[in-house]
This record gives structure tokens, C-alpha cells and sequence, in this order.
């Protein structure tokens, strides 16, 4: 639709209302700030429900694998020769064997529960997420057959630094001459890592793998193999390989189904996130139509005489149709550069708060990373705009409407 020079001017100066008029211009800037304010929220938790989801997804590929061959209760005895089997499969980047179990490690203040794994210090390296985010020690101290790597929470929690000792306690029972008794081993604190995941940091220690086959009673056994294929895109097609080469006898478990429920719950969420802040921009829509209506009465007598002068209902039509939708567009425009800088710069704006109140804005206990993540998709962007524009477009039909069929006698009649 093509808007002439009289048609634009006549909406311009219907928008900028004179000092009798200006209740109409207080909605419509109302209703201005409501569209900004709608799209800006929209794509500002857009934006931290995709950066959530993808550091969420970073971290828990970096730190597992993407699938995990799993033996019986007497675990994989012959864990060397089916893991080079999985290194020569065409789709499988690497195979790392592990023997993993639950422990509680106490200090003499106290102590906290964990899982221990086992693993060869290659291995470990060759995971970049832990290997490029130790904060204290080294990843070589694993060489020490007593040596143990934890987390940076974990370590905040126990209150214990390099070089401090902690007991490993496991839930299985040891039968002595002196009776029953838990298996107890005390290892030295070597490494902390932070990977930014506090369900990682917090509960996840690393001790070497023939150590671990001792302490968990697998003599040349591991309890699984993580798996790491070549495109995460085509996980059935590797878990036939897999299949192919080890046969039937292990079970293949993959992340997607260790984390369906969690990245089922981010997804609804985001979802309904969506339509509940929609409605803002809905309402702001509302407010453009009660704006206009009122606009079009008030304008009736103008209207009438430009309809004497030869303006058409067309011309009468197009000029409040662009009279709202400039609304719209300049609220859209005005909302993705409000919601755009603020997601892009939202973890310092985050601290900022902060700094001022005191408190904190963003406990990684709760919400399990330790920053504030956010991805401004530019596909989103354009949809969330689209849809505004859409919206207010359609709310600027109707009063649109009303004042092409304004009847010009009616409304000079008693002038």
C-alpha cells in the first residue's frame, strides 16, 4: 500500500495532537511504550531461554558423553579391547573408558556426597571443558596414585584447598574379622576445576582409573565407556555401529534420554514464557485501537470537510491506517534496539545490580550456572518484530475503517 505526500503529512500531524487534544496523544504514547516495552521483555527472555538451553547443552556435552555403553552388575571386564573396537567405528570420535560410583567425602568438619570417577589422565585431558577450567592445581597431579580432583563448589563447600586431605566413603560394605565396615580411602586434593555448572562443580570428582578399579572392587573392569560420536546429529546411526561391534549383550544409553525431562521442562517454559509476554504487545495493540477510536471522533469534523474537498474514502482509509501503524513500527523499532543492547549485555547489567543492592541476583544453587547467559538470535528477532508490526497493524484497521465511512453530512450537520 502506497501512502501519498497529503496522506503522510495529515497522519504526522494527526499523531503530534495539539494542547486540547492531548489526552489522544497520551494513549497513543502509552501505547507506544507498551509495544517497546512488550517486544524489548520478549526478546530479552527469548534470548536467556536460548542461552540457557545452549550452555545447559555445553556443559553437560562437555562434561558426558554423548553415549554410554554400559555392562552388567560384574561391569566390562574387557574394556581395552571394546574400546578400541569403538575408536575404529567410522562415526565415533573417541572411547573413554571410566569406573564411576557414589561416595561421601568428609573432612573432620563434615563432609558431602559425590560421585567418583575413575579415569586415565590422557582421557581427562582430552575433555576440554575440565582441561581448559582448572582454577587450582593441575590435571598431572592425577599421576598421584592418592591424588583427587574436585570441584570448585565442592571444594567451597568442604572448605578444603590443594593439599588437603579427604575420606572417600562408599555405601558398600566391607566384611572384616571385626565385622562389617564401609570402604574408606583418603585422597589428596591435587586439582579444582569450575566448568560453571554448579551440579558438575558441586558433585562430580575425578581419581585415577586403575585407583578407582581398586577402591570399587572392578579389578581390570570398568563399569561404562563414554562415547563421543562424530556428528551428534546421527546418534541412532551410531548406536548401530555400536551394535554391529560389541553385539547385544550392553545396554547403550545416550545424553538425550539421561536429560529428556530437564530440556523437556527449559522448552515448555520457554514456550509459555512466550505467550504470556505476547499478551503485552496484545494489550499495547488494544490500546492503539482505543486510541485511534477516540482520535477518529474527535477528528470527525476534519474529516467531513476533507471528504467535501475531494479526499476519497481511500485517502480518509490509508491515513489513519498509517496514523496507528506508525505506532507500531516506531514502538518495534524502538523495542528490539531496548531488547537487543540490554540481552547482549545482560551478565553485566546483572553484576551491576548487584554491586548496588547487595544481594544476589542469580544463585548458582538454584539455577545451576554461574552466569546469566544469553543469545540474541537474529531469526527470533525478526519473527518477534514481524509479529508486532503484524498486530498492530490489524488494530489500526478498524478505527481505520470507521472514519472512511464517516458520513461528512452527519458530521457537519450541527457545525
Amino acid at each position: 500500500m502506497i501512502f501519498n505526500a497529503f496522506e503522510r503529512l495529515v497522519a504526522m500531524r494527526y499523531l503530534r495532537a495539539r494542547r486540547q487534544e492531548g489526552f489522544v496523544s497520551v494513549i497513543a504514547g502509552f501505547s507506544l511504550l507498551g509495544i517497546a516495552l512488550g517486544v524489548a521483555t520478549l526478546i530479552v527472555v527469548m534470548s536467556v531461554m536460548n542461552g540457557f538451553r545452549a550452555e545447559l547443552l555445553d556443559r553437560i556435552l562437555g562434561f558426558n558423553a554423548h553415549l554410554s555403553v554400559n555392562g552388567s552388575g560384574q561391569g566390562i571386564p574387557q574394556y581395552d579391547l571394546i574400546t578400541e573396537k569403538l575408536r575404529a567405528l567410522p562415526g565415533i570420535a573417541s572411547a573413554t573408558p571410566i569406573v564411576e560410583g557414589q561416595v561421601f567425602l568428609t573432612i573432620d568438619e563434615g563432609g558431602t556426597g559425590a560421585v567418583l570417577r575413575g579415569v586415565r589422565l590422557d582421557d581427562l585431558k582430552a575433555k576440554q571443558l575440565i582441561a581448559d577450567n582448572i582454577t587450582a592445581g593441575s590435571l598431572d597431579g592425577l599421576a598421584n596414585r592418592d591424588g583427587i580432583i574436585i570441584g570448585q563448589a565442592m571444594a567451597r563447600t568442604l572448605r578444603v584447598g590443594i593439599g588437603s586431605e579427604i575420606t572417600a566413603i562408599s555405601p558398600d560394605i566391607t566384611v572384616t574379622i571385626g565385622g562389617a565396615l564401609p570402604r574408606m580411602k583418603t585422597f589428596t586434593v591435587v586439582g579444582i576445576f569450575n566448568v560453571g555448572m554448579y551440579q558438575y562443580d558441586n558433585t562430580i570428582a575425578f581419581i585415577g582409573l586403575e585407583m578407582a578399579q581398586i577402591y570399587f572392587r572392578v579389578p581390570q573392569g570398568a563399569t561404562n565407556i563414554e562415547v563421543m560420536a562424530r556428528d551428534i546429529n546421527r546418534l541412532p546411526e551410531a548406536k548401530r555401529e555400536i551394535n554391529a561391534a560389541i553385539g547385544p549383550a550392553f545396554y547403550i544409553g545416550d545424553w538425550q534420554e539421561a536429560n529428556r525431562d530437564f530440556f523437556t521442562a527449559v522448552e515448555v517454559e520457554r514456550n509459555v514464557m512466550f505467550l504470556i509476554l505476547t499478551l503485552i504487545i496484545i494489550v499495547a495493540a488494544f490500546n492503539i485501537i482505543s486510541g485511534q477510536i477516540m482520535m477518529v471522533k474527535d477528528k470527525a469534523r476534519n474529516i467531513a470537510i476533507m471528504r467535501t474537498m475531494g479526499a476519497t474514502q481511500g485517502m480518509i482509509l490509508r491515513i489513519f491506517l498509517l496514523s496507528g501503524a506508525s505506532i507500531g513500527i516506531v514502538g518495534t523499532l524502538l523495542g528490539c534496539a531496548l531488547g537487543t543492547a540490554f540481552a547482549t549485555n545482560i551478565e553485566t547489567i546483572r553484576r551491576g545490580l548487584e554491586g548496588m543492592t547487595g544481594t544476589d541476583l542469580f544463585n548458582e544453587t538454584i539455577y545451576f550456572l554461574s552466569k546469566l547467559p544469553a543469545i540474541v538470535n537474529p531469526v527470533e528477532v525478526a519473527l518477534i518484530s514481524l509479529m508486532s508490526l503484524v498486530l498492530t497493524l490489524l488494530a489500526s484497521i478498524y478505527p481505520a475503517w470507521r472514519a472512511a465511512r464517516l458520513d461528512p453530512v452527519e458530521a457537519l450537520r450541527y457545525e
